[in-house]
């Protein structure tokens, strides 16, 4: 359940949430790529494919990340862990050489470098992350500590 109304982007970011570290971007989506035409070819490398979108979900047993990079291969894909429970997913989609006589029509793929953290929670095993890719998309999962459940004694009742 989101607690951002979807008119921020649609973002599924819980503002309340101190794991996550996604800020509200106001201008997120707000240019298209025909407003592109007149943006200088350096900052239109970079306008779209700077966000990757990566989903989080936790199983009992772990912290699953799921990251769709279409084109990208594991190489050009770097996974990180840091001190204080941060994992770090970043890459760069190289722009496509351009040839002398190409005429381009329209261009929609993106390029540039992406960099996503997160906070993960107490309960990371921090020393255990594992990631894989497959058909474009980057699956990080970070096991989790087992709960420990509060021993319970039973007292016998005098009578």
């Amino acid at each position: 359940m989101s607690l951002v109304p979807s008119v921020f982007g649609g973002r599924r970011t819980n503002v309340f949430d101190p794991f996550s570290l996604d800020v509200w971007d106001p201008f997120d989506g707000f240019f298209t790529p025909s407003s592109l035409v007149s943006v200088p070819e350096s900052a239109r490398e970079t306008s779209t494919f700077a966000n990757a979108r990566i989903d989080w979900k936790e199983t009992p047993e772990a912290h699953v990340f799921k990251a769709d990079l279409p084109g990208l291969k594991k190489e050009e894909v770097k996974v990180e862990v840091e001190e204080g429970r941060i994992l770090q997913i970043s890459g760069e989609r190289s722009k496509e050489k351009e040839e002398k006589n190409d005429k381009w029509h329209r261009v929609e793929r993106s390029s540039g470098k992406f960099l996503r953290r997160f906070r993960l929670p107490e309960n990371a095993k921090m020393d255990q992350v594992k990631a894989s890719m497959e058909n474009g998309v980057l699956t990080v999962t970070v096991p989790k500590e087992e709960e420990k459940k509060p021993e319970v004694k039973a007292v016998e009742i005098q009578g």
